[in-house]
């Protein structure tokens, strides 16, 4: 007989994942119930992609022109949104199953601090959106000449601590390390 070893690490894990499950499963049926049409939320895949000089922002709007999509750029938070339309009448006879989903959308994208709104450029062709943002230049390390051995030159002026003439007033004596 073989002894497992018990990691109560990995039953929390296979909980969440069953709960994500669960609740992923349950959000994206259809909502029949609500009224007469089937619709699902709906969330465009978008890829990210780093470059040298850029991030690349990809998302699929299959059905969508680029009137239908908008992207903003406000503190540094790329926003696209738009809505794809049901392609069906609302009756839906005749039909027999409706998988695509449709409705509005937004997806959001927190860009790096030191990016310049006005060099983010977009390209929308056969339905991919494709967004091209710089990165921000960045700092170089300040370089400091530093020359050994030397000693900084000594000023001629003196500065007197105390008005007094006698050379023992400020005398004491050392401390014992």
């Amino acid at each position: 007989m073989a002894l497992i070893r018990w990691e109560p690490a990995a039953e929390l894990n296979t909980i969440q994942n069953e709960m994500n499950r669960l609740f992923n499963n349950f959000f994206d049926q259809p909502a029949g119930t609500r009224d007469s049409t089937h619709s699902r939320r709906w969330m465009p895949a978008m890829d990210l992609i780093e470059t040298k000089e850029h991030y690349v922002l990809r998302a699929d709007l299959p059905g969508l022109s680029d009137e239908d999509v908008d992207v903003k750029l406000e503190d540094n938070v790329l926003t696209i949104s738009g809505e794809r339309t049901a392609q069906h009448p609302q009756d839906a006879q005749g039909y027999y199953r409706i998988e695509r989903a449709f409705g509005s959308f937004a997806r959001s994208l927190t860009l790096p601090d030191g990016v310049n709104p006005d060099a983010v450029q977009g390209h929308f062709d056969r339905g991919v959106l494709e967004i091209m943002i710089p990165k921000p230049e960045q700092k170089k390390p300040r370089q400091v000449q530093i020359t050994l051995g030397a000693t900084p030159a000594e000023s001629s002026d003196t500065i007197d601590s105390t008005a007094s003439t006698d050379p023992q007033t400020n005398r004491r004596d050392p401390v014992p390390a």
